[in-house]
C-alpha cells in the first residue's frame, strides 16, 4: 500500500514538471510590437546617413529592423525617464519601469544573463541585438549624432564592421532618437517582421485567406510607460541653441589645458571645453546661426578631418 502510494506522489510530481516545462516557453512568445510604433523621419534620416556612410566604403546596407527599432526607440525613453545608467550602471542599462528585465550594464552581464539578449525579451526578433548610444546636454542633433559615431574608433567599429567586428556581417538594424538620447541597435540575425512603418503610414489590408505568419500576440500594446507624452512643439521653440565645432573627443580631464592652449596658439579664438564622466569635448568655434557653424566645419575639417558639430 505504501509502494502504490509512493509511485502515485512520484508520477504526480512528475506531471507537475512536465506541465511547467510545457508552460515555460509559452511565457517567451508573448514578447510583442504594439500594432500603432512607427519609426520617426528623423530616425529615418539616421539610418540612411549610415548607410550612405558605409556604402561610400563598398558595405551593403543594413536591413531597417521593426524589431529592432522598437528596442531601440523603447531604450531612449527608458533612459531619458527614468535613468537607469546611475554609477555603477552605464547607457546600456535598463530599469524596472517596463516589461523587460531590469539590467545593470555591466553589473549584471555574465554568461547566463547578457543585456543583448533584451530583443529577444520584448519582441519576436531570434538573435541578439548591440547597442551604441549617444547623449547631449539639449535636444539631440541628427547631424552631431552620426559624426560623434564616426569620430570614435568603438562606435565607429558598429557602422563600418571594423576591429571586434571585422568580418562579421550586420542583417538588421534599429535607430531610436527622443529629447537629448539616440541609439542604434545590431543584429546579425534577419527580421522576420521585415522594416517598420513611418509616422503617418498604416499598415497595408490584408489579404483575405492569405496568413500573413504572424500571431495575434504580435499587436498586443506594450505599457503605456514606453511611449508617454511627448513634448510639445511650442515647447522646443522656446529652447535657444548653439552649435559648436568639436575637434577633439574623449580627452582625458588631465590633458585639457594643454590641448586648450594647442588650439588657442593655432588661431581659434573660441576654445571651450565640455566635460564628461572623466573625459570631455573641445570646440573651437561656436554660434548660434548653423548655417555659419556648417560653413565654418567645412573649413576647420580641411585640418581636422574628425570635427563634428555638436548643437547645445
Amino acid at each position: 500500500m505504501v509502494i502504490r502510494n509512493t509511485s502515485k506522489i512520484l508520477m504526480l510530481i512528475f506531471l507537475l514538471f512536465a506541465l511547467a516545462g510545457n508552460t515555460q516557453p509559452m511565457q517567451k512568445q508573448v514578447s510583442s510590437i504594439p500594432v500603432n510604433f512607427r519609426t520617426s523621419q528623423d530616425e529615418m534620416r539616421l539610418y540612411n546617413m549610415i548607410n550612405d556612410y558605409r556604402k561610400k566604403y563598398d558595405l551593403p546596407p543594413i536591413p531597417l529592423s521593426a524589431s529592432l527599432c522598437y528596442v531601440a526607440s523603447a531604450h531612449v525613453r527608458d533612459l531619458f525617464f527614468h535613468h537607469p545608467d546611475q554609477d555603477p550602471c552605464n547607457f546600456h542599462s535598463w530599469s524596472d519601469k517596463g516589461p523587460w528585465k531590469a539590467f545593470c550594464y555591466p553589473r549584471d552581464e555574465n554568461k547566463k544573463n547578457s543585456v543583448w539578449d533584451i530583443p529577444k525579451e520584448i519582441t519576436p526578433y531570434k538573435g541578439k541585438g548591440y547597442e551604441i548610444v549617444y547623449w547631449e546636454n539639449s535636444e539631440a542633433d541628427i547631424d552631431s549624432v552620426f559624426n560623434f559615431w564616426r569620430s570614435v574608433d568603438y562606435f565607429n567599429s558598429f557602422l563600418m564592421n571594423t576591429g571586434k567586428w571585422l568580418g562579421n556581417k550586420w542583417e538588421a538594424i534599429g535607430i531610436g532618437i527622443y529629447e537629448n538620447y539616440a541609439c542604434a541597435w545590431f543584429g546579425q540575425v534577419p527580421d522576420q517582421l521585415g522594416p517598420p512603418l513611418l509616422v503617418g503610414e498604416n499598415p497595408p489590408p490584408a489579404k483575405t485567406g492569405v496568413d500573413s505568419g504572424l500571431k495575434t500576440e504580435t499587436l498586443k500594446p506594450a505599457p503605456a510607460v514606453v511611449y508617454p507624452p511627448i513634448t510639445s512643439p511650442a515647447d522646443t521653440l522656446k529652447k535657444q541653441y548653439k552649435y559648436y565645432i568639436i575637434i577633439r573627443s574623449n580627452v582625458p580631464v588631465a590633458d585639457t589645458a594643454r590641448l586648450m592652449k594647442l588650439y588657442r596658439d593655432k588661431g581659434y579664438k573660441s576654445v571651450r571645453f565640455f566635460p564628461g564622466e572623466g573625459k570631455g569635448r573641445i570646440s573651437v568655434f561656436e554660434t548660434a546661426d548653423r548655417a555659419e557653424a556648417q560653413a565654418r566645419l567645412k573649413e576647420i575639417k580641411i585640418q581636422a578631418r574628425d570635427a563634428w558639430m555638436m548643437k547645445n
